[in-house]
């Protein structure tokens, strides 16, 4: 896999609702590679191999992160905000923060003191940004309302693999759908194949219905995050761990048949998966996806994540890799001819 791209993905802002300037790397990076590729007006780009096949598999992977939106400015020059996404707002007092405007980055500070330290339930209203600025007026001369906002973190190697920085969520499963492709293709992959970097999951999971909408596919695969239990205070049920492989889900809607096949699929390259389950909707493409056209079978293939949401993620290259190969050698393994009618069986 490509890691150095990966890492120009980590480093590039896409806040929900602002995601061109990654979409467009994204655009240049896959162009010589696939067979066609599309955009459309919401913001979606979508790599196609084998356009003439009949069986179509689109991968979907969310391209845009959490992050603050300016919406007003004090009398005196500090930005007031609202957040964009599911954002912990106690993670932003005392943060450098990075805004996002037509000229380039203006570097600021989130506003910080023993109140805003010891207070338990922020709100949007306690988050303001200060520039520098001495006034309004000064302020609005650098930075415009709807401008976003980003932490100022970078991508750093950790140890055994690891990775932190801002954003894995979603970037690793949108590099991941793109990969998978890549790698398909290298191996001789002869379905239709239908990689979407979608916009907007934060903030209400519209990019992935436009995308399958557009696409009508036979059959989808959302490419997330979930969280990872291997970490103290984690709070979540299951044993989800760095490094051991990605995450396959289990709840009502997701499709049987296309969840084994993908085990047959990890067990053939030796890949180990874990699992999760839900009792209803994932909060994810995934769910957008499925209620598409007539229904589109689903699945959801997920790498795990600590500390999801906030200023530096953490996550394993392997299991990114993993990720990877599974779904090129997925595509490979099936045919024209598949049906995922539960009534064929």
């Amino acid at each position: 896999m490509n890691t150095s791209f990966l890492y120009e993905m980590l480093t590039t802002a896409s806040v929900s609702g602002n995601e061109i300037a990654l979409q467009k790397k994204v655009l240049d990076y896959m162009t010589p590679v696939c067979d066609e590729i599309h955009t459309d007006e919401n913001g979606n780009v979508i790599s196609i191999l084998n356009p003439e096949s009949s069986c179509k598999v689109l991968l979907a992977g969310h391209i845009d992160e959490i992050g603050l939106m300016i919406c007003d400015v004090t009398g005196d020059g500090f930005l007031c905000v609202k957040n964009l996404g599911g954002i912990y707002r106690s993670t932003y007092p005392g943060h450098k923060v990075r805004v996002h405007t037509k000229d380039g980055i203006v570097y600021g500070a989130v506003v910080n003191n023993r109140s805003l330290s010891d207070k338990k339930d922020l709100n949007n209203s306690d988050l303001l940004v200060d520039i520098g600025a001495n006034s309004k007026k000064e302020a609005l001369q650098y930075v415009e309302i709807g401008d976003t906002i980003t932490f100022d973190t970078d991508y750093r190697e950790l140890k055994n693999n690891l990775i932190t920085g801002r954003a894995l969520d979603d970037r690793t499963g949108a590099f991941v759908v793109i990969e998978a492709l890549r790698l398909a293709k290298e191996k001789g992959c002869k379905i239709g194949v239908y990689s979407a970097t979608t916009v907007g999951e934060e903030s209400g999971m519209r990019g992935a219905y436009w995308a399958s909408s557009r696409v009508q596919p036979s059959m989808a695969i959302a490419v997330d995050v979930t969280y990872a239990t291997d970490y103290p205070g984690c709070g979540r049920e299951g044993d989800v761990r760095l490094g051991n492989g990605p995450v396959l889900c289990i709840a009502p809607y997701i499709n049987r048949k296309m969840n084994i096949l993908l085990k047959e699929t990890a067990q053939k390259l030796n890949i180990n998966l874990q699992l999760e389950t839900e009792s209803g909707m994932t909060g994810t493409d995934a769910d957008k996806i499925h209620y598409s056209g007539k229904g589109v079978p689903v699945c959801l293939v997920s790498i795990p994540l600590r500390y999801m949401h906030n200023p530096d993620e953490v996550g394993s290259l392997d299991d990114i890799k993993d990720c990877i190969e599974l779904l090129s050698e997925f595509l490979c393994s099936i045919s024209e001819s598949i049906s995922l009618n539960p009534f064929n069986e």
